[in-house]
């Protein structure tokens, strides 16, 4: 007599709450571990693509008031040895987080569509279970807007590092030959364009690496707004085809529609003003220097 064996299934991949325990682990330990890089990583990586960096903040806030201070009273164009360490050493530190906030994003979208597939499958999933996932995903969700925050702004420095430094300058506490310079900075600002006489080489490079630096936030918030609007639509469009019987799916589409219009309202008003300041950006480099901006 002849006895016939159960076929044998291979298990797939242990899932707790509906979410695949092994793809959310390994997800997880890369936002982790993202995220210790994005706060320790850019200074020595920075230091050893530059040739040297800095010990600590306030040794970087020193080089770049001496070096500051230098390159106006010089009255060339072209920075100061000095200063072009600060500012190769500020670029690359910003290129290095903005690699990493990238990378961080987009661990993070992958990490949050795993967890809202699995909260809008999850129809055996109890009260409490369905409440966790949806509080992960909310918080994966607003990490991952923060970290698009930080891919801009990072691009941003690496790309106008001049700029993004001249915001360290302590411009309400200094003393010495640099509160003379900043008091001569904000007297040419005042009289801009030229109505003193000849403008001061370095101060065309300041308001000109200025209009650059909200150039790039113009374009970077332009294209984030314009991804935003299309993401809200296709949710209102997802959620436009769902069943009404399906409530769930409908409030998340809803939920994302809304966010994704939000967001990006709030973006395209900072490219508007970002474009303005671009057009003419010595009156807000002055507000700067005074201290209002």
């Amino acid at each position: 007599m002849s006895t016939t064996t159960p076929p044998t299934t291979r298990p797939g991949p242990p899932r707790t709450s509906g979410v695949p325990v092994r793809a959310a682990t390994v997800l997880t330990a890369l936002t982790a571990a993202l995220i210790t890089a994005f706060v320790l990583a850019p200074g020595p990586v920075a230091g050893s693509m530059s040739g040297g960096g800095y010990g600590s903040r306030r040794e970087l806030d020193d080089s770049l008031a001496a070096s500051f201070t230098d390159y106006w009273e010089s009255g060339e164009r072209g920075f100061p040895s000095g200063l072009r360490d600060v500012v190769d050493y500020w670029s690359r530190y910003h290129l290095v987080k903005a690699v990493t906030a990238a990378l961080l994003l987009a661990v993070l979208i992958a990490l949050g569509a795993l967890l809202w597939k699995a909260f809008l499958r999850g129809g055996a999933l109890t009260a409490g279970s369905r409440a966790a996932l949806a509080s992960a995903g909310a918080a994966v969700t607003a990490l991952a807007l923060f970290s698009l925050a930080m891919v801009v702004a990072n691009i941003q420095g690496a790309v106008a590092p001049f700029s993004s430094l001249m915001s360290m300058l302590p411009v309400h506490r200094s003393h010495g030959e640099l509160a003379e310079v900043l008091d001569q900075i904000r007297q040419r600002l005042a009289a801009h364009p030229g109505t003193a006489g000849p403008t001061p080489p370095p101060l065309k490079v300041m308001v000109s690496d200025f209009g650059r630096y909200h150039a790039v936030l113009a374009v970077a918030a332009t294209v984030v707004a314009a991804a935003l609007v299309a993401m809200s639509a296709v949710s209102w469009r997802r959620f436009a085809r769902t069943a009404r019987s399906d409530r769930r799916t409908r409030r998340v589409f809803r939920s994302a529609g809304l966010l994704s219009a939000l967001v990006a309202a709030a973006v395209a008003v900072i490219a508007v003003a970002n474009t303005a300041t671009t057009a003419d950006p010595a009156p807000a480099l002055l507000a700067f220097f005074e201290g209002g901006w």
